[in-house]
């Protein structure tokens, strides 16, 4: 009995470890293969449709090219929830220590994946015990600042605007997460996901559950992120659909200079959610039709507060730590968008 249970565990873990394997496999295959993960479907095709059926396409031509990225973010997410040593996320990663955050925007680079697909793990180094600070620091920096994102930026527009993109965006992430950290909000909603995780008793990691049972455990996480989560980010798909759908471009395109560029383009670059890959080759069509760097910086700078990342992300910490963080990119893309601007010659 006790030989066919273990057979039993091994082939749990042989399964589990496979399909984790495959997970991480599928994505770096996609990255060689420079497979496009970010949604092709144009607005005029979007236009000819019912207004039934745009969310619907939408949806599946997102689906169609990021479930790979979205399947490996809530795996991440579960494997960083219970393997990540709570007391080092604890010791390290607490709102009031200056390593919290020199990780956070340091581990952050290295997923690239886009805004959405950032809040399962933002949401499972929060619930691991990370303080609100450094986790919105990870939150905001890796969407807007990953090493594809830089890389594509680099190729496709400018190596100035990338360097200047990494820099933007570390000082937004680190001076939010900071920020926030400070506010009675985000110092309640720290303690309360501190208080679930369980970092506040002191041995609790001296009891370590089987291999088998943590594997299980982890990617049952996943999915209870999944759950909590991906409701809401299709809500938010729906709104972008239309907003994709409707948004007239070419006028749009007409007013993207000048100080009043950089602000239609904040103000456009959050709200309006664009992939990766997308926002890329569509700010390079937006420059050739006369848009500013310094309004395609402030509009990049957009990507981690659009609306599918915020409605998402306010499952996991309320709409006032959305709103805040939310603003204050807002408010340093235009910044960096006018001080750009003002120092190149480029506004």
């Amino acid at each position: 009995m006790c030989v066919m249970q273990e057979r039993i565990r091994r082939l749990r873990i042989a399964l589990m470890l496979t399909f984790i394997v495959l997970v991480i496999a599928g994505l770096i295959y996609s990255r060689i293969m420079a497979y496009s993960l970010a949604p092709t479907i144009q607005p005029a095709h979007l236009q000819g449709l019912p207004l039934w059926m745009i969310p619907l396409a939408y949806i599946w031509d997102y689906l169609s090219h990021g479930w790979i990225c979205l399947l490996f973010a809530f795996v991440a997410a579960g494997l960083v929830y219970e393997f990540m040593p709570k007391s080092f996320i604890a010791k390290h990663m607490g709102s009031g220590k200056v390593q919290g955050y020199a990780l956070a925007a340091g581990f952050a680079p290295f997923f690239t994946v886009c805004s959405c697909t950032m809040v399962p793990l933002f949401a499972g180094i929060l619930y691991t015990g990370a303080g609100i600070g450094p986790a919105i620091s990870f939150l905001l920096m890796a969407p807007a600042a990953n090493i594809l994102t830089i890389l594509l930026t680099g190729e496709i527009l400018s190596w100035e605007i990338a360097g200047i993109r990494i820099i933007a965006s570390l000082v937004t992430a680190v001076v939010a997460g900071f920020i926030i950290s400070k506010t009675p909000w985000g110092k309640r909603i720290e303690a309360e996901h501190r208080l679930n995780s369980g970092t506040t008793t002191t041995n609790l990691e001296n009891v370590k559950s089987p291999f088998d049972e943590r594997l299980t455990s982890a990617l049952k996480f996943g999915g209870f992120l999944g759950k909590q989560i991906l409701p809401f980010f299709f809500l938010g798909l729906v709104v972008v659909s239309y907003l994709e759908a409707f948004l007239p471009g070419e006028i749009v395109a007409m007013y993207f200079t000048g100080v009043g560029g950089v602000l239609l383009a904040s103000v456009i670059g959050g709200p309006l959610y664009t992939p990766t890959l997308v926002e890329i080759v569509l700010g390079r069509g937006l420059m050739n039709l006369g848009m500013s760097s310094a309004a395609l910086l402030s509009w990049l700078m957009g990507q981690p507060y659009d609306i599918p990342n915020m409605i998402a992300t306010s499952r996991v910490v309320k709409w006032k730590v959305v709103l805040n963080y939310a603003l204050i990119a807002w408010l340093f893309s235009v910044v960096f968008g006018l001080a750009y601007g003002l120092v190149s010659g480029s506004l």
